[in-house]
């Protein structure tokens, strides 16, 4: 085994040191990039411009429809077409635009929404019936919704009109809840011209009007001008009527009022429950064979006297039924010369179709319905039976 020399590790690591710290010292390596390629400077100007232009076009193309819709060149290919369009008291610019869409007058509703909303719209927009047509640009519908009686922004009130009101009750429950005085409403509905045949502008009487203030629930502005809440009512009026079934009418010799006069008789006479056979016993009264029933062309209605005898209170008399009024069917053949109140839906419909019976008599009984009788005797009898009487 070889001894171990000292000196020579000592002088080899000393000469290795040596030779290291002359060698040159390695550079650390690097990543290698690879070099981009640039896009040549005409072929990056040429994409430019084409996504410019494009650009340009869309935002040309977008901003034509806006400009078409707002001025209604997108509509004017064909004869302007008339829409009506309903507001109420719930609607929003919102929710008017979307009307407007849906009835074919405008085709962008945002675009709508944010004209009004620059404008004001909802400060010249009011509730109502509204006659629009296809030709109107924005500014126009907006002119075309404006309503005399106030806007989207006014106060208003909900009233509802029971069925069987007379004009004088249906003008006291306006004046009640704001819709304006009674005083007002009373000479409006004398004095004022309403746009329908059925009424009769040369009288100043409210019974004018009486049939015709159609009883439902409305919504009118606080302070509203007198003839546009009475016009509302009448307007509601004349949607109900079945054209078809008021020809028919015609036909067998009973005009609009005459026929509005039955269905008042009819919903002042019952509760509803049987008004097809109540309008049955008027008609078979003003056209049957009266002499031979004993009626005599007399319709003998209770409801339509004590419309006569206004302010009348209890029981009717035989004074009452001697007083000598228009109104009075006791004494006078026929219909009265007006209706007597305002009927709803259900009795104009019974006066367009009653029911087909041989009845010429009824009677409230006991059991609080009426019963019906086709003889003079069968109905004194049953008056003189315990069975009468509500």
């Amino acid at each position: 085994m070889a001894e171990f020399n000292n000196r020579d590790t000592a002088s080899w690591d000393a000469g290795q040191v040596r030779r290291e710290e002359r060698a040159p010292a390695r550079p650390p390596q690097r990543k290698r990039r690879r070099r981009r390629r640039r896009m040549h400077p005409l072929l990056f100007l040429l994409l430019h411009l084409t996504f410019v232009a494009l650009a340009s076009a869309l935002l040309g193309c977008a901003g034509w429809l806006l400009f078409s819709d707002f001025c209604s060149f997108n509509r004017s290919g064909t004869s302007p077409v008339e829409m009506i369009v309903e507001v109420s008291s719930e609607d929003t610019v919102d929710t008017v635009a979307d009307k407007l869409e849906a009835a074919g007058l405008i085709e962008y509703p945002w675009f709508f929404k944010l004209y009004a909303n620059i404008t004001h719209a909802e400060e010249k927009i009011g509730m109502g019936s509204h006659a629009l047509n296809t030709d109107m640009d924005y500014h126009a519908l907006v002119l075309g919704m404006r309503s005399s009686a106030g806007n989207m922004t006014a106060e208003t009130v909900q009233v509802t009109i029971p069925e069987g009101y007379t004009v004088a009750q249906t003008i006291a429950v306006l004046a009640k809840n704001g819709v304006n005085t009674e005083a007002a409403l009373t000479e409006a509905a004398q004095t004022a011209d309403f746009d329908y045949d059925f009424i009769d502008n040369e009288s100043e009487d409210i019974s004018r009007l009486e049939g015709f203030l159609f009883p439902d629930t409305y919504q009118f502005y606080v302070n509203e001008k007198p003839q546009n809440a009475l016009n509302r009512l009448i307007k509601n009026f004349n949607s109900k009527i079945d054209d078809e079934l008021l020809a028919a009418w015609q036909e067998k010799g009973y005009d609009l009022r005459e026929i509005v006069t039955v269905a008042s008789l009819i919903e002042r006479e019952t509760d509803g429950t049987d008004q097809a056979n109540i309008a049955s016993v008027i008609y078979n009264r003003l056209d049957g064979p009266g002499d031979k029933a004993g009626t005599n062309g007399l319709l003998q209605i209770d409801a339509s006297l004590l419309y006569g005898l206004p302010g009348h209170e209890g029981a009717i008399t035989q004074t009452d039924l001697e007083t000598d009024t228009p109104y009075n069917l006791y004494l006078h053949k026929g219909l009265p010369p007006t209706p007597i109140a305002n009927p709803g839906l259900a009795a104009i419909n019974a006066a367009l179709e009653p029911a087909e019976t041989g009845y010429y008599f009824y009677a409230l009984g006991k059991d609080n319905r009426h019963h019906y009788f086709s003889t003079l005797s069968e109905h004194t009898a049953f008056v003189q039976s315990d069975q009468y009487g509500g």
